[in-house]
């Protein structure tokens, strides 16, 4: 069943179902299909993605606006944006960025706390992506695994939501960037607290918001923004 607002559903979220991806959910076992429409010819027609769903582990198993956003934006630049880059994915959850990014032909990493490895590992499968993604624990705030290389690209959709890993977030995505590493984040403000989160972010980074996004009057109204990021030189 697709996916609609409700008659309860406020004017500017239903616009925000417009800008996501066509999406309908298998109730009997909890897998989510992701459909996106896009002009390249190269790709299929829609580009289809299958998640499974699991709230068990925390809030990581779902799959929130802010990442279904980025997604949409990487499939927007097509392949040559992604194609060949070493790409990591933090706060990974289902993987539906980073699984997107290995469609588009990106050699990736997607990243997160050892419970919600076996739901992106099952996705990473179901998704026929096993020679282009690869699944790997990275806790924010701890050294990066030696297997995870210099990224050329850093997603990261809906990071921003607990206060205490703010710092930490802050000292990964340090310890993974340099200053011609392209990072992509979008996050939702939700509280007054995300402003510490940036007030840790720029004694390292500098940011903009991505231009370039047909799709950005509609999200910005729900409180999203997607960023660019870039790392200060030392």
């Amino acid at each position: 069943m697709a996916l609609s607002p409700s008659p309860s559903t406020s004017s500017s979220s239903s616009d925000l179902l417009v800008v996501l991806p066509h999406q309908s959910h298998s109730i009997s076992n909890s897998i989510l299909h992701l459909y996106f429409s896009h002009p390249w010819q190269t790709l299929p027609h829609p580009l289809s993605i299958d998640l499974v769903l699991d709230a068990s582990p925390g809030c990581g198993g779902v799959a929130w606006p802010a990442g279904q956003i980025l997604a949409t934006y990487l499939i927007q630049k097509g392949t040559d944006f992604v194609s060949g880059r070493n790409t990591i994915e933090l706060g990974s959850g289902t993987g539906l960025v980073g699984l997107l990014a290995g469609i588009l032909g990106g050699n990736v990493w997607i990243t997160d706390q050892s419970p919600l490895l076996p739901i992106m590992r099952r996705n990473v499968s179901m998704n026929n992506l096993c020679n282009t993604v690869k699944v790997a624990e990275l806790r924010w705030g701890s050294p990066i695994p030696p297997e995870i290389p210099r990224p050329d690209l850093i997603l990261a959709a809906d990071c921003v939501y607990f206060e205490p890993t703010f710092p930490l977030l802050v000292q990964t995505l340090t310890d993974l960037a340099d200053a011609t590493t392209e990072i992509l984040f979008c996050y939702k403000k939700r509280r007054k607290a995300d402003k510490r989160f940036f007030a840790l972010l720029k004694k390292t980074f500098t940011w903009e918001e991505v231009q370039d996004d047909s799709n950005r009057s509609v999200y910005n109204r729900e409180a999203i923004t997607l960023l660019r990021l870039s790392k200060k030189l030392a």
